[in-house]
């Protein structure tokens, strides 16, 4: 498995974590890349947000030594507030600036952001092109089939983006109008990589590192995006990262393992975000963490009623007792 490049940056690997809103907070990035993750992406940044000094946003935009290289997400529609925001942000640390062509909400789409932008490929040329001159740091973009199945023009936009300077493109091989329902489609991830010359990064249903195998032999995709199958799992890089190199795939963690990687991770939450909130959100990462497990049903009931660190810490101890 050779190392990635998207523009200036290299990457250990090409074992990605996708930007999931929600989810790829900072302590679950740092997570990530300490298991082998090359790349790891932010969660999605409104520009408009961050124009208007929103201060919920500042948050998002944290990046960490250790989690380098990191992705920043961007979205939004207008060419000259991204173009300003992205030059305003750019003394950042982080590595690469994505744009967001993907996401599929109802609230993003009516705004015509996320992936209705699919749906006007004008709109996109000018989006990228400001966003490219704006910065020196790579641009790459994240992108679906299409934005429904009698509008699957992502070569096309893909020939936009490289034509505008774009370092690389991610596609996820489902239309918006399947969200993450149904197969995806790798044929198009394959039309892809067949219709441009930079780096094109495969995502959907890469939920092994069997898949991720596959993926690549059938699409010829220069790496990997892995998304939800890393929610309560963020050993899935270091498995895939192994068996890409080396054909096999390390022994499942155990119970001791698990439970050192949920209090790291509820650690790194506490710290960085305060009891209250880090409480808040370990509850949906301990119900990912524990999906599968005996007993794991009971301990998904207790986790809404969770308030304090002490009752998280115990509950934990219940699933995965101290040998």
């Amino acid at each position: 498995m050779g190392k990635l490049t998207i523009g200036s940056v290299t990457l250990d690997n090409n074992v990605i974590l996708a930007p999931m809103a929600g989810v790829t907070d900072l302590p679950f990035r740092l997570l990530c890349k300490e298991q082998g993750a090359g790349l790891v992406c932010m969660e999605m940044v409104s520009a408009k947000a961050i124009y208007y000094n929103n201060r919920n946003t500042e948050e998002l935009l944290r990046v960490h030594p250790e989690e380098h290289p990191a992705s920043l997400q961007l979205f939004g529609s207008d060419p000259k507030v991204l173009g300003e925001i992205a030059g305003r942000i750019e003394d950042r640390p982080f590595a690469i600036l994505d744009f967001n062509m993907g996401c599929p909400v109802p609230k993003v789409v009516n705004n015509g952001e996320g992936s209705a932008l699919m749906k006007n490929p004008a709109l996109v040329r000018q989006i990228l092109t400001s966003l490219v001159k704006a910065v020196q740091k790579p641009v790459t973009v994240k992108i679906r089939k299409g934005f429904d199945e009698e509008h699957c023009n992502a070569v096309e936009i893909a020939r936009i983006a490289e034509d505008c300077g774009v370092a690389a493109i991610t596609v996820h091989g489902r239309t918006r109008e399947q969200y993450y329902s149904g197969q995806a489609d790798w044929e198009i991830i394959a039309k892809v990589k067949n219709a441009v010359r930079i780096p094109v990064i495969g995502n959907g249903d890469i939920d092994t590192p069997h898949a991720a195998l596959s993926m690549i032999r059938q699409t010829g995709c220069d790496g990997v995006m892995i998304g939800r199958a890393a929610r309560g799992n963020p050993w899935i890089f270091r498995d895939t990262v192994q068996f890409l190199e080396k054909g096999d795939i390390p022994k499942p963690p155990d119970s001791a393992e698990k439970r050192k990687m949920i209090l790291r991770h509820a650690r790194l939450q506490l710290e960085m975000k305060g009891e209250y909130t880090a409480v808040r959100e370990m509850r949906k990462h301990l119900a990912w963490y524990t999906v599968g497990l005996p007993h794991s049903a009971k301990f998904r009931q207790m986790i809404n009623s969770m308030e304090t660190m002490e009752q998280l810490l115990q509950g934990v101890e219940t699933i995965f007792p101290k040998e």
